[in-house]
């Protein structure tokens, strides 16, 4: 299970980081993506780190401004959002790759949510004044 945490409201400009925390397997072998889905949007690739953490990728709208990060002994992966903009208010998911594909082998992460099999609940950030 993928668990997100760490949303909320900030204001513009604001940050906040978000978790995601799996319990009953290790992230150790796993490239991570975060996406997210605003009110009435398509689903959006994020950010996704490679197993090693050796890879990272990021959209557009969001580099320079979001960092992706992982901490393997505490099976956790980060999102640290700075800069937030009203246009980032969505509901951010974290999903796992556990094919051990090409991308694994690679040390490389897919930004394809169809790469991604195991989703978490997700955690709602709003950016709002």
């Amino acid at each position: 299970q993928l668990v997100e945490s760490g949303g909320g409201l900030v204001q513009p400009g604001g940050s906040l980081r978000l978790s995601c925390a799996a319990s009953g397997f290790t992230l150790d072998y796993f490239a991570i993506g975060w996406f997210r889905q605003a009110p009435g949007k398509e689903r959006e690739f994020v950010s996704s780190i490679s197993w090693s953490g050796g890879y990272t990728s990021y959209s557009d709208s969001v580099k320079g401004r979001f960092t992706i990060s992982r901490d393997n002994a505490k099976n956790t992966v980060y999102l640290q959002m700075n800069s937030l903009k009203r246009e980032d208010t969505a509901l951010y998911y974290c999903a796992a790759d556990t094919h051990l594909g090409s991308y694994y082998y690679s040390d490389s992460a897919s930004n394809d949510a169809t790469d991604f099999d195991y989703w978490g609940q997700g955690t709602q950030v709003t950016v709002s004044s």
